[in-house]
């Protein structure tokens, strides 16, 4: 009988360990001391992404996918999956695309972010099925506060919901069928630029009602408010926030459903709130205009997180010039209970420096818009090489960046106009960022003219670092705090070393010195090159010449 049951007890413990070990190798979010890290066979991983054009993944577009994200350098690939395609009829999936996709990305080396485009698609709905779109009394749609029927399905609808839920969950279902122990796919976008284009809420009599309600204790309770009804609680914004509050219920809904088919990680992009530049007779951006009312924008977030938490980002797509915006937005959505990631940005001069700015501040991944060669975007099937330098140098050290910086030891110096050098301290070590060249001893350096001089400086050692960067220079000192006394002691470099990661082991390919090495490690723009540096000290004067005076 003890064998018989011993036995047993073997068989379910060998039936246990493949399912727990698949769990712990499924992509998910790590979080450690502060710092996030999107980790993929159970290693730190930086999503070096490539979002393609939103009608791009179809058969006859796919083959002009490939070559532009490859061209970028990239290691993983944002598409969308549409509703509309999956489920022409109700109830019938076709899930052929998605296939494509998930054994395109395979075939090129590549995982696959899914973004989900179903109830909202830029603020409308755009994307629902035919069926949906032709019987807006089974599924009804948002109505302004002048009685117009929008293009936004309202999210205040539990047959919308359910709708869209169900075809999710069989989205998800198929994901886990096909790739459940590849994991080519590591991220879901659920839905797209979520909100209301065209009215600040739904204004249909079973929005009101709910609207006239009080808001739920979860929430009040979770920001700390009094309770009572929408208006009492949020006065002149009440609308939005109920609007916020319904449609990050509504998606959460949908996220909690997927999750418990196939657990990937889930965010929700944002078209962001933009400061006014030009908006006559008004002083601010108005909801439901200039953005969609509702989405996960700065005034929402801690909406979003109270009613969302199947939700696991909350990621800010960025499409502006404006540096000082740019950093605003990073700082609204760094946060401790919100991982750092840029799922949507310009293909512009600025994207280097806006890499490595959100590489600073812990981001777990960054993706340019519309990279495919259909002639959309890029309109001369060419990958320019402001884009694809950034990448290139970053994508065969990913996961070791990922790892740095979820260990805290990773700093970035970015530019800007009017401040040609910066300082980076580090434990008993300061790095020492200089941009633009020629810089001649005892200058000023000159800054670049178009304040693009970015670095990465990561500490792997007391006295060890890993270094890039593009029209900057990298210098070292030890560390001192204002007021210490001078002190017997200067440090200098002992070895730099020019190579790259090989399957997580560093190659050293030559040694710099001299010329590379007096005025600081030079890294010009258009050569993607990183330097491991050793450091160490030694006395700063021989006490036995010194005289008591010097």
């Amino acid at each position: 009988m003890r064998s018989t049951i011993n036995r047993a007890v073997l068989f379910v413990i060998l039936c246990f360990i493949p399912v727990c070990a698949l769990a712990e190798d499924m992509p998910h979010i790590e979080k450690k001391d502060g710092h996030f890290a999107m980790v993929v066979d159970g290693k730190p991983f930086l999503i070096l992404g490539a979002q393609i054009n939103n009608s791009s993944s179809w058969a006859s577009t796919l083959p002009k996918v490939w070559p532009a994200v490859e061209d970028l350098r990239v290691n993983t690939v944002e598409a969308p999956v549409y509703w509309e395609q999956i489920e022409p009829k109700q109830g019938s999936f076709d899930f052929t695309n998605v296939d494509l996709l998930v054994n395109g990305a395979r075939e090129h080396h590549l995982r696959l972010v899914i973004l989900w485009f179903g109830t909202w698609k830029n603020g409308q709905a755009h994307y629902v099925p035919e069926w949906i779109k032709t019987d807006p009394q089974k599924y009804p749609r948002e109505v302004s506060s002048y009685g117009k029927i929008l293009d936004v399905l309202s999210p205040n609808s539990a047959t919308n919901l359910e709708a869209d839920k169900l075809a999710f969950v069989a989205l998800m279902r198929h994901l886990k069928a096909i790739d459940g122990t590849q994991h080519t796919v590591i991220m879901i976008q659920v839905e797209n630029e979520s909100g209301s284009i065209g009215s600040v809420r739904d204004y249909s009599a079973a929005a009101n009602q709910q609207f006239a309600g009080d808001v739920p204790s979860s929430l009040t309770a979770a920001l700390h408010s009094p309770s009572g009804t929408w208006s009492k609680v949020f006065g002149a914004d009440a609308d939005e926030r109920f609007a916020a509050y319904s449609t990050a219920s509504y998606i959460n809904q949908v996220a909690k459903a997927g999750k418990a088919e196939y657990a990937l990680p889930m965010y929700c992009n944002v078209w962001l709130t933009y400061p006014v530049y030009a908006l006559e007779n008004r002083d601010h951006a108005s909801a439901g205009q200039e953005y969609p009312s509702g989405g996960p924008q700065q005034g929402n977030i801690n909406i979003w997180k109270s009613a969302a938490p199947a939700i696991d980002i909350l990621a800010p797509d960025f499409y502006s010039h404006d540096h000082a915006f740019y950093h605003q937005a990073i700082a609204a959505y760094h946060r401790d209970d919100n991982p750092l990631f840029i799922p949507e940005t310009l293909l512009s001069k600025d994207f280097g420096s806006n890499f490595f700015y959100a590489l600073g501040h812990g981001a777990i991944g960054f993706s340019p818009f519309g990279i495919d060669y259909t002639n959309w975007t890029i309109t001369d099937d060419k990958i320019p090489a402001h884009l694809s330098e950034n990448f290139a140098v970053f994508r065969p050290m990913a996961s070791e960046v990922a790892q740095l910086s979820l260990d805290g030891k990773l700093q970035t110096a970015v530019e800007q106009a009017g401040k040609p050098r910066q300082r980076l301290h580090f434990p008993g070590v300061d790095a020492i960022v200089s941009f633009g060249f020629p810089q001649r001893d005892g200058e000023q350096p000159p800054g670049t003219p178009d304040a693009s001089g970015r670095a990465m400086v990561a500490q792997l050692g007391p006295f060890e670092f890993l270094i890039t960067g593009f029209d900057a220079s990298v210098s070292f000192e030890l560390a001192s705090t204002p007021g210490d006394k001078p002190g017997n002691e200067q440090i200098e470099i002992l070895r730099a070393e020019e190579g790259q990661y090989v399957k997580g082991a560093w190659q050293t390919s030559r040694i710099w010195n001299g010329d590379q090495t007096d005025r600081g490690l030079n890294f010009h723009s258009g050569n993607s090159i990183v330097v491991r540096i050793h450091l160490h000290t030694l006395p700063l004067y021989d006490e036995s010449v010194r005289s008591p005076t010097q």
